[in-house]
């Protein structure tokens, strides 16, 4: 049976083009066509005469036009506790945050879901990472919540599915009722998987396994969990080596820095990312590199938290896929991607190798092809390129913003957070001339508004 996606065409044209393809080819006057879910063909000048059943047309004067940004990792539920603890570092901040999100349920992950993929589709992200890890006793089907909003939204969607069994009693951080044992973590992980992922070229929807962080979850289910992912052929994802504080931990509770523990435990390979990786050794990026293990670079909430700077650079030289995460919107108000474009590049500069640290291509490669790297889809996505899939962005470059900036990559990622004019995922609108269409974007602000009141009242009632 023909695939109906493959009966429309639509055609961008006489736009900038940056393809972030492997030789970074770019064209200043170009176009592309895309078939459906696919991109059927790009080039110099405008698209072919004669093309049959053309849907959209676009003249892309004054505008550029790249692969869609691809987020590697997120709290979605944080949505409803921005501007909190807000001058914390990361320990302080989960102390004054987690008695608050010990007591989320469905319709307010869903609602949180909702405004976090929201803000990131409007700002051009076509695939986007969570990672939620607070299942609280009693909360509802929390990431069936998540799925369903990325799915109202049409972002392609990684559901990294987390876990906690560390909890207060066991010198962990979080309450005791918002932590799962040993079983039931690994049971309802395996349950999503078989529920939800589809390991299928151009899926909309793939699960990761994602037990959180080495301080709030015990070392049989960091190793239960990798063993459960590669069974499954799923990825693997957590945090890693955010804060000096995590280091000390891990070697006063294993006897060994955090890229050796995850190593003893199977969380090193190809099929893993993990957050932040501030902290790292020469010695820790040289194993990272040789394993192919990944980074999602998060450097507005490493900011935010006083972490530090993670050595971006030195991990790309080294061979480490790197993409970049918004993190939880408690630890970066913004909510948005192109936020870490201009962060990875202008925070990177304050390190050793100074302005030659990164360039504007090389941070949107991280927040292109690389995060699809990092997220187990570059055969897919993160270039645009014939046979790919059709998630593209069309920025809108000449306005009062950006219109004397010589360079559109420059202006996209140095300048304003640039209105988009087009966003396309899997072939499909999802966001045109700056506003969602498949949602309402001042209903998806008023739920989130209610269920944060709720949230903070329940909490408050509890403390």
């Amino acid at each position: 049976m023909a695939d109906p996606l493959k009966s429309e065409r639509t055609i961008i044209e006489n736009c900038a083009i940056a393809t972030v393809d492997a030789n970074d080819t770019e064209y200043a006057s170009g176009h592309l066509v895309v078939n459906g879910n696919r991109i059927e063909s790009l080039g110099p000048g405008p698209a072919p005469e004669g093309l049959e059943n053309v849907a959209r047309r676009i003249d892309g004067t004054g505008q550029l036009l790249t692969p869609g940004l691809i987020n590697t990792h997120h709290h979605f539920y944080q949505w409803l506790t921005r501007g909190l603890a807000t001058d914390a570092n990361l320990f302080d901040w989960l102390v004054a945050l987690y008695p608050i999100w010990a007591r989320i349920d469905e319709e307010m992950v869903h609602a949180a879901a909702r405004g976090s993929l929201g803000m990131m589709a409007r700002g051009g992200v076509t695939t986007a990472a969570d990672h939620h890890y607070v299942f609280p006793r009693g909360g509802g089907d929390l990431l069936g919540a998540e799925v369903r909003a990325a799915a109202e939204l049409g972002v392609r969607f990684t559901a990294a599915r987390g876990s906690m069994d560390r909890g207060e009693s066991d010198g962990g951080l979080p309450p005791d009722f918002a932590v799962e044992s040993l079983d039931g973590a690994l049971a309802e992980t395996e349950r999503a998987i078989d529920k939800y992922h589809d390991a299928s070229f151009g899926s909309m929807l793939h699960i990761a396994v994602a037990p959180c962080s080495p301080f709030s979850v015990s070392t049989e289910l960091m190793r239960q969990g990798a063993e459960l992912a590669r069974r499954k052929g799923v990825r693997l994802h957590t945090h890693g080596s955010e804060t000096a504080e995590e280091e000390k931990f891990c070697h006063e509770m294993f006897g060994m820095g955090p890229t050796d523990y995850f190593e003893s435990t199977g969380w090193l390979g190809e099929d893993v990312w993990m957050a932040h990786c501030v902290h790292m050794t020469d010695s820790d990026i040289e194993a990272f590199g040789r394993t192919r293990t990944g980074v999602a670079h998060c450097p507005s909430s490493n900011a935010r938290l006083g972490a530090g700077i993670a050595r971006v650079p030195d991990m790309l030289a080294a061979g480490v896929p790197v993409g970049l995460g918004v993190d939880g919107t408690a630890s970066n108000e913004s909510g948005e991607l192109h936020t870490e474009l201009r962060n990875a590049l202008l925070v990177n500069r304050l390190g050793p190798h100074k302005e030659s640290a990164l360039d504007v291509r090389r941070a949107l490669r991280l927040g292109t092809y690389g995060g699809a790297q990092v997220l187990g889809r570059a055969p897919e996505t993160g270039s645009l390129e014939a046979g790919k899939l059709a998630d593209a962005v069309l920025w809108k470059l000449d306005g009062i913003g950006h219109s004397t900036i010589a360079d559109p990559v420059a202006a996209l990622v140095l300048g304003a957070a640039a209105p988009v004019t087009l966003s396309l995922v899997n072939g499909k609108p999802v966001v045109a001339d700056g506003r969602l269409l498949g949602a309402d974007e001042d209903e998806i602000a008023r739920g989130a508004r209610d269920q944060a009141r709720r949230l903070a009242r329940i909490a408050a009632d509890a403390a």
